[in-house]
């Protein structure tokens, strides 16, 4: 007796597009303990969650580009929602955010946090109640730190360190100088603090071989140990990107070398 196939719907497809973002293509599997958890909420199976994810990947020109290719059978649907969800990451990656909660939980406001083969729930944050401007800042945030964090294994891509409690999504182009990319992941690089500090500052850049790169007056203070430990040990080397990642988009370094480094500190 056949099976009737169940349509996919947009909401559920802009789920799979938030955890597209968040889980390696290499983790695209039945047996992924995320992917188990959101076939069972969506009443599907773990096979159709992976493969409507390798679907998905077939349309991502930047995995093409590495000779990665998905699944051949992505619907008119799915193109539709992949370049909608693409070209307006500032109000679908909220919106996924709160789709995906709801869907877990049965609570939009309610934070999940997503590894690559781990999902739980945060806890929400106490205080007054904000407003909904306020709540897609939050909500579209923690898709970016989750995206960014998990597209480099926890790791910063300088240092190595993988205490994610103290590494930062970074932002190349500034959040305020970005509305339009803000939060696209490949607008995002993981380092720490440290790191994040004096990137944001245009103390470093990354050149056009994701090396790193130390400003003049950065390396006026290289005779301190702490700076030439932190920086001039790290010069010249190319960010720790992992096979599966994309990596940042060349434009958004070119912008941050242009616009942001060794630019006059106030």
């Amino acid at each position: 007796m056949a099976t009737t196939r169940i349509p996919w719907t947009r909401d559920q497809l802009l789920v799979l597009l938030n955890l597209y973002e968040k889980i390696p293509f290499g983790k695209f599997d039945q047996s992924n303990p995320v992917l188990i958890q959101i076939a069972e909420r969506m009443g599907r199976t773990p096979g159709s969650i992976a493969m409507k994810l390798s679907n998905l990947a077939s349309l991502d020109a930047g995995l093409a580009a590495r000779g990665v290719m998905g699944l051949s059978g992505a619907s008119a649907l799915d193109r539709t929602v992949w370049a909608e969800f693409h070209e307006h990451h500032g109000s679908l990656a909220p919106e996924s955010e709160a789709l995906l909660s709801e869907l877990l939980t049965g609570d939009a406001d309610s934070p999940i946090e997503v590894l690559p083969e781990k999902i739980s729930v945060l806890s929400a944050p106490a205080g007054p109640t904000e407003t909904t401007a306020v709540v897609n800042v939050r909500r579209g945030q923690r898709f970016f730190r989750q995206a960014v964090l998990n597209a480099y294994g926890g790791r910063c891509a300088v240092t190595g360190l993988a205490v994610r409690e103290l590494l930062i999504a970074s932002h190349i182009i500034p959040w305020n100088a970005a509305e339009a990319h803000r939060l696209d992941p490949r607008n995002g690089n993981a380092l720490n603090a440290l790191h994040d500090r004096a990137f944001d500052r245009g103390l470093i850049t990354f050149d056009e071989h994701l090396r790193l790169v130390c400003s003049s007056s950065l390396r006026d203070h290289y005779a301190s140990a702490t700076v030439a430990a932190n920086f001039q040990a790290y010069e010249g080397k190319p960010l720790a990107i992992p096979a599966e990642a994309a990596g940042p988009r060349p434009e958004y370094l070119e912008h941050h070398r242009r616009n942001v480094f060794a630019r006059p500190l106030p």
